[in-house]
């Protein structure tokens, strides 16, 4: 079973920026499509971008404008480019494979 390692998550202020990174264990292409969400808390986890092995992006409301999710195969890893953070973004990230694996979470925190 293919195992999801999310790092770079981290203290930042407002409007700064930061990237997250999930690393799989095998290739992602073997995966339909990998995706980001995120739990606040006292929220229910909700998903927050999308990019399928054809390269295909997707992303909520919330973010569009802001994230960019791309891929890195040297790395198998699948990264969340964002920027403009508010503390509304703050939550735990999590990335997700289309076979319904999880990753164990960053936490983002955006505050002054």
């Amino acid at each position: 079973q293919v195992q999801l390692v999310e790092s770079g998550g981290g203290l930042v202020q407002p409007g700064g920026s930061l990237r997250l990174s999930c690393a799989a264990s095998e290739s992602i292409d073997n995966f339909n499509h990998m995706g980001w969400y995120r739990q606040a808390p006292g929220k229910q986890r909700e998903w927050v971008a999308l990019l399928t092995r054809g390269g295909f992006r997707q992303y909520a409301d919330s973010v569009k404008g802001r994230f960019t999710v791309s891929r890195d195969n040297a790395k198998n890893a699948v990264t969340l480019e964002m920027n403009s953070l508010t503390p509304e973004d703050t939550a735990v990230y999590y990335c997700k494979t289309s076979t319904g694996i999880w990753g164990q979470g960053t936490q983002v925190t955006v505050s002054s």
